[in-house]
């Protein structure tokens, strides 16, 4: 079922390439939005697909790339919209 989430990743997340890890972690699993960092830190990702393939992202992200420490990751469930084509790292 397609479905389509907001998360915003805390920790140290900027500066490690994590944008980076998650656009091929995403690209991977064939799921489409952007990702991208914020000025307080934190990287906002907002993604769309099948929502086993978003919850697999999900659970990569919790753990992180092998530079990043997360603490902690807010999900908001969205509807599905189909606004994004590809996954793409944006300022």
């Amino acid at each position: 079922m397609d479905a389509a989430a907001h998360i915003i990743v805390t920790g140290l997340v900027q500066g490690v390439g994590f944008r980076w890890f998650v656009e091929r972690e995403a690209k991977k699993l064939r799921l489409s939005g952007y990702v991208k960092n914020l000025f307080d830190g934190n990287v906002e990702v907002e993604v769309e697909g099948d929502r086993g393939l978003i919850e697999e992202l999900i659970a990569v992200l919790r753990v992180g790339n092998r530079s990043s420490r997360v603490t902690d990751i807010q999900i908001t469930w969205l509807n599905f919209a189909s606004k994004y084509h590809d996954f793409r790292i944006t300022i």
